[in-house]
């Protein structure tokens, strides 16, 4: 793990170059420090506005403003492929625990050079309209005893609202699925008008005033959010100058708060939703959130979020790193479009795998297998077809299958989707199901399927053949099957009843043991909607690019080299290139090599 945290740690220092805003830390060191304590340092009043700059943490009174008189509402819907509205990374604590401050911050903040949003998700964008939002989790709250709902949940929000001119920093307070007339001061709010009734306020007394930070400033600011038994605050620090709002504490978050979501949102919404914060294209930053519960572990990651609002950045495309003591976890974004995810694993061309500790090693053993199993909700299956006659000792994978709770879902060649049994086609909206799951066509074709808890499955179809990156939405956990390690060791693999071996494996006991340990059995199968029982066989030697002719490795390799793929991947990718052609070399561009060669 050490390994795998160190490498995903050296990619994150790679990009710290030319055109990256750091932090402002680095300049004067205690900056952090300050910050940490500050946030934590009683307020003069238990309301009002207040101000400190550093390296005083005495707070100063300052000037209140009228806060936004817009709801920031919760995610609705499809989970999209950019980040918001139930996509995106966020810490929990141990369990047992409760969040007491959390603090989100952007580091290597990259070629940030304008961004804009409408303004309550309506009208035309504004230049560096948007919000920095730290969220709790939805949880149970003694606000919510007037409801007749036994689902209704208390949930909280820290807001820095910049409406392009201005800023402000303040609390907004909600009752979900409230479904009766709201509490007196409390608005209502319904998606579309109809259905259940939420209700939200603002702390009274107002905002405090920030003077207008444009988005190019992104890597000064990080907001945090201080929650007590008796009482609640948002903060916003702006480099060395912090700006404070106390609150009315009218969720009581502290005895629920166990997830913290952070991250650079639209600009409030309303009954259609959140709105979208658009940054220029090339746009990347590395997101922090620091929770402090009084505990050093550091946090889990899961893959979810809670506001509604949006932006158009996507995750990767390394994995999310917890640290600790911080505690924190930090997670990579940018412009473009995937899925959330706290750990991913892949299997692709002619079948190079990725388990999800870092593992890469070829597969072609022919048939149906078991991609991945995470506890009893989400399991993964691929069916792989031979490369015969022209490359007998080679497979590809022809379909995909996964079952997410009680919904089934298969990817039958490039362009059948079956859903519990029935064939379905995808338009320009995702398919959301009762179960909670989201099917989804990308931009470039792939399919992505989607859990309640964050798990993920993408379906990328290669013409021939089909590539699969499996996500998982939650970080730590165990993962058996092809893409798993036993307790994410990336020196062992797994066998079905329990055998380990360690890398790399004798030819033997990778395909007539290990291997054949994760066939699917006919009755536990997920891709019969794509055809009855598959073929089964395996290899009757290895076959690596330096099996190929010279002359075609050669070729192959140039066409790798050419498109810069990372050494660790380039015998993939040479091998790929020859038996695939050259498109295959696409898949292999960007990605971060595998941090142990099991071959």
């Amino acid at each position: 793990m050490r390994r795998i945290l160190g490498a995903l740690g050296a990619v994150l220092l790679t990009l710290g170059l030319a055109g990256v805003a750091h932090a402002a830390d680095p300049a004067k060191p205690g900056l952090n420090a300050w910050q940490n304590q500050v946030a934590k340092v009683n307020r003069p009043a238990s309301t009002g506005c207040y101000t400190a700059v550093y390296p005083n943490t005495a707070w100063q009174p300052t000037a209140c403003v009228a806060a936004p008189k817009l709801p920031m509402p919760p995610k609705d819907g499809a989970r999209p492929l950019v980040v918001g509205n139930g996509s995106d990374v966020a810490a929990r604590v141990p369990a047992g625990s409760f969040i007491q401050t959390a603090i989100g911050s952007f580091e290597n903040v990259t070629n940030v050079t304008s961004g804009s949003g409408p303004i309550g998700n309506a009208g035309p964008p504004v230049a560096n309209a948007y919000t920095l939002q730290m969220n709790t989790n939805y949880f149970s709250s003694t606000a919510c005893a007037g409801s007749p709902n036994a689902g209704c949940r208390g949930w909280e929000q820290f807001v820095y609202a910049n409406d392009g001119g201005s800023g402000a920093a303040f609390i907004q307070y909600w009752l979900l699925h409230y479904n009766t007339a709201c509490p007196g001061g409390w608005g209502q709010f319904q998606f579309g008008g109809v259905g259940d009734i939420y209700c939200y306020r603002n702390n009274s007394g107002g905002a405090v005033a920030v003077p207008n930070q444009p988005i190019t400033n992104l890597a000064n600011l990080s907001l945090s959010g201080q929650v007590s038994a008796g009482s609640d605050s948002v903060t916003l620090f702006n480099g060395s100058t912090a700006y404070t709002r106390t609150g009315d504490n009218s969720v009581n978050a502290a005895a629920g708060w166990d997830t913290s979501e952070f991250n650079v949102f639209g600009y409030g919404g309303n009954e259609d939703g959140g709105g979208m914060f658009s940054f220029n294209a090339g746009a990347a930053m590395t997101v922090r959130n620091r929770v402090l519960y009084g505990g050093r572990a550091a946090p889990t990651c899961v893959a979810t979020g809670f506001t509604g609002e949006t932006n158009n950045l996507s995750f990767g495309p390394t994995a999310p790193v917890a640290s600790q003591p911080g505690p924190a976890l930090t997670f990579n974004q940018h412009t473009g479009a995937s899925v959330a995810n706290c750990a991913a694993a892949v299997t692709a061309g002619d079948v190079h795998a990725l388990t999800v500790a870092g593992l890469g090693y070829d597969f072609q053993g022919v048939g149906d297998y078991t991609l991945a199993e995470v506890g009893p909700d989400f399991e993964v299956q691929a069916r792989h077809i031979s490369g015969a006659p022209t490359w007998p000792y080679a497979s590809v994978n022809q379909a995909i299958g996964t079952r997410m709770g009680k919904t089934q879902v298969a990817v039958c060649g490039g362009d059948t989707v079956v859903v519990d049994g029935e064939k379905v086609e995808l338009k320009d909206r995702p398919l959301v199901l009762d179960s909670g799951v989201n099917v989804t066509r990308a931009p470039d074709g792939s399919y992505v399927i989607t859990d309640e808890d964050g798990n993920s499955v993408t379906v990328t179809p290669r013409g021939a053949y089909l590539d699969v990156h499996v996500g998982v939405g939650t970080w730590p956990t165990k993962v058996r099957g092809l893409l798993g390690n036993p307790d994410n060791n990336i020196k062992l693999l797994e066998a079905r009843d329990g055998t380990i071996f360690p890398v790399p494996l004798t030819f033997d006991d990778l395909y007539h043991k290990y291997g054949d340990s994760w066939r699917v059995k006919p009755d536990g199968s997920l891709l019969s909607p794509c055809g009855g029982k598959a073929e089964e066989s395996n290899p009757d030697k290895p076959f690596f690019a330096r099996d190929l002719d010279p002359k075609l490795r050669e070729r192959a390799a140039a066409v790798c080299r050419q498109k810069e793929i990372a050494a660790g991947w380039l015998e993939a990718c040479t091998l790929d290139v020859a038996v695939l052609g050259k498109e295959a070399a696409a898949f292999y561009v960007g990605k971060p090599p595998p941090v142990l060669d099991g071959n």
